[in-house]
């Protein structure tokens, strides 16, 4: 039996059906972040979404009211405060995943204040 995977872009159409990989991210369901790293995570949140304005500013994106792939346009270049909440979320994501690696991996994470 053959499945087609496919997603699709604006403008464009991704097949995946030769793609082979499969992600396994580390189980960090277990980790339970402190309060003052839940704190951090905002702060984390806000640094990957200019890091990725950033990225995207260098290879010549632009804000537009809706993404164009072909006009090189995205709506979330934007401050982050001005982000839909489901963006900010999708960071937040990100970072709290990072903290709960760092800690799964052994490391400890310690303010110096």
């Amino acid at each position: 039996m053959h499945f087609k995977i496919s997603y699709i872009l604006p403008n464009i159409i991704h097949d995946m059906s030769n793609t082979a990989y499969t992600p396994h991210p580390i189980d960090t369901s277990d980790v339970e972040l402190s309060d003052e790293l839940k704190q951090l995570t905002e702060q984390m949140a806000r640094n990957v979404h200019d890091n990725w304005a950033v990225g995207r500013i260098k290879e010549g994106w632009t804000y537009g009211p809706e993404r164009n792939d072909t006009l090189k346009q995205n709506p979330c270049l934007v401050d982050y405060d001005d982000l839909p909440e489901s963006e900010k979320e999708y960071d937040r994501n990100t970072a709290v995943e990072t903290l709960k690696l760092i800690l799964k991996l052994g490391w400890k994470i310690e303010s110096k204040q």
